[in-house]
């Protein structure tokens, strides 16, 4: 059968989290972009609808509770290192309630606010891909 991502490109999901003008970032530990800040998410289970994978993804890996959720776009991440293909839409919640967890340890090590002038480095390809589509009335 193979690997999604890895024997065929992969479907997946990223979701940009905004609290105050300033989007929530993770620190990923594992393939694709290790060691990178990125904007949550994940893999599209069989039968799942791409904004129901977008939420479940988020809360899974941030405890928080996402209310609404709009589709943003897409991103095509081709990492020649990792050897992996992703085709992930992406969604934007800007109504979440909660603070912020590491509960995926196994797969995060980091989280913090960014605001536009204060990006880490370095950043994932589905971050910068996402980070494109905001304007500065939501992100400064």
């Amino acid at each position: 059968m193979g690997k999604p991502g890895i024997d065929f490109p992969g479907l997946g999901v990223g979701m940009v989290i905004l609290r105050d003008r300033k989007i929530l970032l993770y620190r990923r530990i594992g393939a694709p972009e290790a060691g990178h800040w990125s904007i949550v998410g994940g893999k599209v289970d069989h039968m799942e609808p791409t904004a129901e994978a977008a939420r479940r993804e988020a809360e899974e890996e941030t405890g928080l509770t996402i209310a609404r959720t709009e589709l943003l776009g897409h991103a095509e991440v081709i990492s020649g290192p990792d050897a992996q293909h992703w085709v992930s839409f992406l969604y934007i919640a800007r109504q979440v309630e909660g603070d912020p967890q590491l509960t995926e340890p196994e797969k995060l090590s980091d989280f913090g606010w960014f605001t536009r002038s204060e990006l880490p480095t370095p950043l994932s390809d589905f971050a910068k891909a996402a980070i494109g589509y905001l304007d500065s009335e939501d992100f400064r």
